[in-house]
């Protein structure tokens, strides 16, 4: 009788000894997804990887959007979450852009043949700095940065002001998804394994 129990106690820990090590297993597999999520993510980019920027040759621009009436720590990129007041800062990185006349068009749909919205003329930023606020609407902007030099350089952006994005909703759902899965899957494994068969034969 006493060897009965020590065996089935010992069954016990070795269900649980491998119940933890599947365990252990989903939680490395879903901590891996969430972070290759969040190396696409545009906090953890180069500055020259980062999505929000756009290079020419070696000078580079950098886009920022707020919407501070909607989220007051909102920082946002060509994805806009919602019509409305929208602040727009284009920061010149390179310090030579900075000398040059730059100006700023900012028209609707996703085409230079749309209708400008704003049309702010070139003009010299010393500190690097242009901001323009403007109500959008749903759809799709395009952002036209120009600055005017011995060549003159083209920045574009394709601004999505209140749509889904389907990328951005694959991402925060596969690494989930990916997840249950395995768990599925391992418990599936673990409820046809003939030790686990044996131990609920020994618990009736």
């Amino acid at each position: 009788m006493v060897k009965g129990r020590c065996d089935s106690a010992q069954e016990e820990r070795l269900v649980l000894k491998r119940a933890m090590k599947i365990g252990a297993t989903v939680i490395m597999c879903a901590a891996a997804l969430l972070y290759t999520g969040a190396v696409f993510a545009h906090g953890a980019e180069a500055l020259e990887d980062d999505s929000c920027m756009r290079r020419v040759g070696e000078n580079m621009i950098h886009l920022s959007v707020y919407q501070p009436q909607n989220d007051i720590a909102g920082h946002y990129c060509t994805d806009i979450p919602a019509v409305g007041d929208t602040v727009l800062v284009v920061d010149l990185v390179e310090p030579m852009l900075r000398e040059m006349p730059v100006g700023l068009k900012l028209i609707r749909g996703s085409s230079e043949d749309g209708d400008v919205i704003a049309d702010i003329r070139s003009n010299i930023y010393e500190d690097g700095v242009i901001n323009t606020q403007q109500a959008l609407e749903e759809g799709r902007h395009l952002l036209v940065v120009t600055a005017e030099g011995v060549q003159p350089l083209k920045y574009v952006y394709h601004l999505r002001i209140d749509m889904v994005n389907y990328a951005e909703v694959f991402r925060a759902t596969i690494g989930p998804a990916v997840g249950l899965l395995l768990t599925v899957l391992i418990g599936y494994k673990l409820f046809r394994s003939k030790r686990f068969k044996d131990w609920l034969a020994t618990r009736r």
